[in-house]
């Protein structure tokens, strides 16, 4: 079963991270970020340095027919030195909305994009030859899994930058 909150819109600071970006089909890639989870908190843990937030998932492009653009990541307090793996990287500073589920994925993300086109709001997103791109759009695992494995019991928030021309 799938619960979603209330979708809501803030302001957040920009915020400083490491990650591994790859090139995935839709299908199957669940299975790849596992394996990117497993091998992103291997190498935090060789850096010796705690981490400033919980892991993500960031889109940069969303071709689910195709291939998604993606990258998983660890906020940091201070960036450390690319090793060519494991990359600086920045979420943008704006106005974000967002929501959090537990569940499904799809139902939450679709929840969230439903509620913006009923109330007109615009993404901060482009068309790429490869798919839909966005300026930021992640979803951030608050829950632990060492403490709950069954992903099914995950709360999740799904967040998207909106366009910088947004009104309240």
């Amino acid at each position: 079963m799938t619960t979603v909150s209330e979708p809501r819109i803030d302001e957040r600071l920009e915020k400083r991270y490491m990650g591994i970006r790859t090139q995935t089909p839709f299908r199957g890639m669940f299975k790849g970020v596992d394996q990117l989870r497993k091998e992103l908190t291997g190498w935090v843990k060789q850096q010796e340095t705690p981490p400033a937030g919980p892991y993500f998932l960031r889109y940069h492009v969303i071709d689910m027919a195709g291939e998604m653009d993606i990258e998983f990541g660890i906020l940091v307090a201070t960036p450390l030195p690319d090793d060519g793996r494991v990359i600086a990287g920045v979420l943008p500073a704006g106005r974000y909305a967002s929501l959090v589920y537990r569940g499904s994925g799809l139902t939450g993300n679709k929840t969230l994009i439903e509620w913006a086109r009923v109330n007109g709001i615009a993404w901060d997103r482009w068309d790429d030859e490869q798919g839909d791109a966005f300026r930021c759009r992640c979803e951030t695992y608050l829950t632990d899994p060492k403490i709950e494995p069954r992903k099914t019991k995950w709360e999740i928030e799904v967040a998207i930058k909106l366009a910088d021309n947004q009104s309240p």
